[in-house]
């Protein structure tokens, strides 16, 4: 995933915790936020210290990314994703990530349906 798509300033962030909403499943929060003056959208990560060592959350982090770039064509355009991932996730292979990441962002109606 190029730099220029992900979320990186605290500004953005409580931008996105503040004026977005958001959706949740066992394993991830998700906060969108509609940008009209966007075309492309944006990815934020959270992953706390509570959920593992430094190894667990940066594997976490790729497993999130690499499902939201193979997801990009369905996801919704204009729009900037600040995911939390919670708990749960430490124990997951990316598989079971890439379910679950697809399932909250149905919940949340932002992934076109596949064909």
């Amino acid at each position: 995933m190029k730099k220029e798509l992900r979320i990186k300033k605290n500004k953005e962030f409580q931008a996105a915790f503040q004026n977005g909403t958001s959706f949740a499943n066992r394993q991830f929060v998700v906060y969108s936020l509609k940008k009209e003056d966007q075309d492309f959208f944006r990815i934020g990560l959270s992953v706390s210290k509570k959920i593992g060592n430094a190894v667990t959350r940066n594997r976490i982090k790729r497993y999130v990314r690499q499902a939201v770039f193979e997801l990009k064509d369905q996801l919704a355009t204009g729009n900037d994703y600040v995911i939390i991932a919670r708990k749960p996730t430490a124990e997951m292979d990316f598989f079971e990530v890439k379910k679950s990441i697809t399932h909250v962002l149905k919940v949340g109606k932002v992934l076109k349906k596949s064909r």
